[in-house]
């Protein structure tokens, strides 16, 4: 699932290519990622783009006040096209879900892999009155994200830190990836409950937070749009990469897996050595 570092990437990327660009055409291909029915798609065209924006993880597509906001959910992602077939595309069985043409020729494709069908596109003139949008917590990476204010956000909690890190109404951008990243980072067991964190624990998972996603961003910065999942992929230390050495202590990375997803982190450097516990338990195996 594409998340904050790489969702700020492609607001990166498609500001360069498409601020200044006319819209002549938004074909959609997969009716079902339409949320909104007015205004129109059709009413994009013609306008050119004044802006691109992030949202946690949606993006933003400004034209002359019309706004194109993308949530690329699990399996979606955004294809630039420096020349568009010719044609309209055939609507089908295959992951295409949507196409937007500029006058120059250029273009992107919104797909979505799998059976899942959680890709999402909507047209408003108040990006804010999404719902998606509405609800978003603050973004870590804004200036005003000091440990204070996230501290403040903590204190209200009483779950597990891994779920609290996810939850895009306390926080805005990290997914499972990341969260996994940024508790490997802070030397943290997932499990943990956030009303335990001793107040040095909160100012090193501030610190690993701010951090872990800002070196993420750097990396993703300049890289083409086909290329930032393999970058992504390649700077994980933790997630994704059961098995395998973890590089601070060289321990084995181990997996919990949940019945849509699966967390990884590495024993030394997080749970003292021992194991996480099933998920139906939630403690440390003795």
């Amino acid at each position: 699932m594409p998340e904050l570092p790489e969702v700020e990437a492609l607001r990166a990327f498609l500001t360069e290519h498409l601020v200044g660009h006319e819209i002549i055409r938004v074909l959609p291909v997969a009716v079902s990622v339409l949320k909104t029915y007015d205004p129109p798609l059709t009413a994009l065209e013609g306008r050119t783009v004044t802006a691109v924006a992030r949202h946690g993880k949606f993006l933003d597509l400004d034209a002359d006040g019309l706004h194109l906001v993308t949530h690329l959910a699990r399996a979606g992602w955004l294809h630039w096209k420096d020349r568009l077939p010719d044609g309209p595309p055939r609507p089908g069985k295959g992951p295409l879900a949507l196409r937007v043409a500029l006058e120059t020729g250029e273009g992107f494709d919104l797909t979505e892999a799998g059976t899942q069908k959680r890709l999402a596109v909507y047209v408003t003139d108040d990006p804010s009155a999404i719902p998606g949008i509405a609800r978003l917590g603050p973004d870590p990476l804004a200036p005003d994200f000091d440990e204070e204010r996230f501290a403040g956000l903590l204190a209200g909690e009483r779950r597990q830190i891994k779920g609290a890190l996810r939850d895009q109404s306390l926080i805005a951008g990290v997914g499972n990836a990341y969260s996994d990243e940024i508790l490997h980072v802070a030397r943290m067991s997932p499990y943990r409950l956030t009303s335990s964190l001793t107040k040095g624990e909160v100012h090193g998972l501030h610190v690993a937070l701010r951090t872990t996603l800002t070196e993420a961003v750097e990396r993703s910065r300049g890289v083409a749009a086909g290329r930032l999942k393999a970058e992504k992929k390649s700077g994980l230390r933790v997630h994704g990469r059961t098995g395998e050495p973890c590089p601070v202590c060289g321990d084995t990375i181990r997996e919990v897996s949940f019945s849509d997803s699966s967390l990884q982190y590495c024993p030394t450097c997080q749970t003292g050595g021992k194991p996480l516990a099933d998920r139906r338990m939630s403690r440390l195996l003795k």
